[in-house]
């Protein structure tokens, strides 16, 4: 997947950003991939998938449940449960570990586009961070 992180400043300009700034930087960035992700994925979902998909993402305990009974009862056994597991370091009954498999397994089914659509947001987001690096970090010399 991708990181927000130093070397993401580093790419796309940012690494001279002062420390202080760094990480309200990136949680700002990231909120706002969220959103436009969010936006694009919505994109030709009924009504019923986008309800579903918030009651996930919201962690109702019984919706997951029943998802997870009708697609994936197996799931503790599924790797991708384990690499979840492992990246957040959550009890494997943790309540949140089993909302953020299900909100993936959720979008593999129903987007199995989302990779690619998170990759392509990035990938513009960056570029637009890059074209506004100058004036994100205070560097850009006013028009005479």
């Amino acid at each position: 997947m991708f990181q927000l992180d130093d070397k993401f400043l580093e790419e796309v300009g940012l690494a001279n950003m002062p420390e202080e700034q760094k990480k309200p930087f990136l949680q700002h960035i990231y909120d706002e991939l969220e959103l436009r992700v969010g936006t694009k994925l919505s994109e030709g979902m009924t009504d019923a998938q986008l309800e579903e998909f918030e009651s996930i993402i919201d962690r109702k305990e019984d919706i997951i449940t029943a998802w997870l009974a009708q697609h994936v009862p197996d799931y503790h056994n599924d790797q991708a449960f384990g690499r979840i597991q492992q990246a957040t370091g959550l009890d494997i009954n943790d309540p949140g570990l089993r909302a953020e498999y299900t909100a993936t397994k959720w979008l593999e089914v129903n987007r199995p586009d989302y990779r690619d659509v998170v990759a392509a947001v990035l990938d513009e987001l960056k570029k637009e961070i890059s074209g506004s690096k100058d004036a994100i970090l205070g560097t850009s010399q006013p028009a005479a």
